[in-house]
């Protein structure tokens, strides 16, 4: 079971925005890996400090954290730092150590940070039954790498380090600023040797098939990270990430409505009167449901767990049937007959009983 957030950092759930990231600041400093050297125990927890900092310290995701707990992001397409390397956590927070440190990979007191390449983004479009079962999609993508043969060298500009620093003179005095280095863009490197047709950073373009999974429950927008299959940076830097967007095709018969399906089932009316056996279709494969006699039009059966898995829980929703008895538009002379006779028969008039619910109050149940 993962560790309370508000545990981590020891402190309350009525903490302020401040204490919070005042009580992140101590406990990064304190297991920074540059005070602990190979001491896996302290980054580990260095790691949890930085995962739950990224949640409390946002206003959205700790309302989210409050009510649903864990739960909340676990597979939920990158919420929660539980897949942040070095790298993501120096790059997000680098500003909360300001110059305690001299740099650990990335941020350091000067300001110098690893560089990380640029995401890439895509579609996958899933059919109903992927996003029920989960799937893994093999995708094509084009993505930026390091050539072969390519160096490089300390950038001549910033000496390595990044940053350049400039001398004004104000009615102050002379007064000293850092900034990026524009030469390197903040990565303290420059390419030494440049393979032929290589961009100005000595990356080119690859095409590489990447594995996806995707989990059961995803649905429409929702975006998946998969860490490291962006672009290349150049030098030291790390890749960036692929951003896989969600689309869903839409199915011919069921219809989605969260972790619910809905399904419109025709009976004629004798049907209706005398009963039957009706076979209804279902992502994994068709069930057989019993309707009995003098069953009404707009009568709902619930199939609970038919419907589809939360991708934050193991919980799964329900398929809806709804029941539409088929009225005939044409009848034929023998058959109007029929329905002539039984105008005034007291089992063709209709009389709802008490427990037969309206139209809204179906709806209210249907949506609760």
């Amino acid at each position: 079971m993962k560790e309370d957030y508000y545990d981590i950092l020891g402190i309350s759930k009525s903490a302020s925005e401040s204490e919070i990231k005042k009580a992140y600041r101590k406990l990064a400093i304190k297991y920074h890996p540059d005070k602990n050297p190979g001491d896996k125990n302290a980054e580990e927890k260095f790691k949890k400090a930085a995962e739950a900092y990224e949640v409390l310290g946002n206003s959205e995701k700790r309302s989210k954290y409050d009510q649903f707990g864990h739960s909340a992001f676990d597979g939920a397409g990158g919420f929660g730092a539980g897949g942040m390397n070095m790298d993501d956590i120096f790059s997000q927070f680098g500003d909360i150590f300001g110059g305690a440190f001299s740099g650990f990979g990335g941020f350091g007191g000067s300001g110098q940070r690893t560089i990380k390449g640029s995401n890439l983004r895509i579609r996958v479009k899933l059919d109903l039954k992927e996003i029920v079962l989960g799937c893994e999609k093999k995708i094509k993508v084009k993505r930026k790498i390091k050539a072969p043969g390519v160096t490089y060298k300390s950038c001549p500009s910033c000496n390595g380090t990044g940053q350049v620093m400039r001398v004004t003179n104000t009615i102050l005095g002379r007064m000293q600023s850092s900034s990026t280095c524009p030469t390197c863009s903040g990565s303290g490197q420059v390419v030494s040797n440049r393979p032929p047709n290589t961009d100005s950073n000595g990356l080119l373009f690859s095409d590489e098939t990447v594995l996806v999974k995707i989990p059961s429950g995803v649905e429409e927008g929702m975006q998946l990270k998969v860490s490291g299959k962006g672009n290349d940076s150049p030098g030291s830097g790390v890749p960036g990430d692929l951003i896989v967007l969600i689309q869903e095709n839409e199915h011919p018969n069921l219809k989605r409505e969260g972790n619910n399906l809905h399904y419109d089932l025709y009976i004629s009316i004798s049907d209706a009167v005398l009963g039957v056996s009706k076979e209804i279709e279902t992502v994994t494969g068709n069930v057989r449901i019993k309707l009995e006699s003098g069953i009404q039009s707009g009568k709902i059966l619930r199939l609970r767990g038919k419907g589809i898995s939360s991708v934050n829980s193991y919980s799964a929703g329900d398929l809806l049937v709804h029941v539409n008895v088929w009225t005939p538009k044409i009848l034929n002379k023998e058959q109007k007959l029929f329905f002539e006779s039984m105008k005034d028969n007291d089992n063709f008039t209709p009389s709802p009983e008490k427990g037969d619910k309206s139209f809204f109050e179906k709806v209210k149940d249907m949506f609760s």
